[in-house]
């Protein structure tokens, strides 16, 4: 293995690391309605665990609504029941053929308790961004102990991941900051 092979293999696993934080960012609910915090909602449909996005067209038509109209009429009980089950706190009503959420406004108390869980999220991500360093360093340090590169590739490579290490956790300490501002914005 070269150090372009340990430096690219560190930088994908990075930025997968960072996507998931950032998926899982959008699904947190803010206060507004938005079809994402849906994402993570699985329904059983006769049988086979289904996501709901895959069951019907989730829309925002309003800031604090949001409507599931599914493509099977005969599954809103079982969807309603997925949406109960979840820990979104959203209470579901239909009309036959189309879901509405409300989606209430978040109490100070509720606010403060969301930014906990993004802050625990960021923190637990710079960890795996570390991690990820930390087994990239071991790599460059067995390629010197086997005398596969010099001693100023070696200090080249490790301040180059560290840069890069210190890039992917500015990005999350910014996704984090942003996803803060946005739940204690009133």
């Amino acid at each position: 293995m070269t150090i372009d092979e340990i430096m690219s293999q560190a930088k994908e696993k990075m930025t997968k690391t960072k996507e998931y934080f950032q998926k899982d960012m959008q699904s947190l609910r803010a206060g507004r309605a938005n079809p994402q915090i849906l994402d993570k909602i699985v329904v059983d449909y006769y049988g086979a665990q289904t996501p709901l996005r895959q069951l019907g067209n989730v829309m925002a038509p309003e800031p604090r609504l949001l409507t599931i109209s599914l493509y099977d009429p005969k599954a809103i009980s079982l969807v309603e029941k997925a949406i109960q089950k979840s820990d979104l706190g959203l209470n579901p009503s239909n009309d036959g053929k189309i879901i509405r959420l409300v989606v209430p406004e978040l109490n100070e108390e509720r606010r403060r308790d969301l930014t906990k869980v993004v802050r625990k999220g960021a923190e637990e991500t710079k960890v795996a961004v570390r991690n990820t360093r930390r087994d990239a360093m071991e790599s460059i340090k067995k390629l010197k102990k086997n005398s596969e590169i010099t001693e100023d590739d070696q200090s080249k490579a490790e301040k180059d991941l560290q840069k890069l290490t210190d890039n992917f956790i500015k990005e999350v300490d910014k996704i984090a900051a942003d996803k803060e501002k946005e739940i204690m914005e009133v």
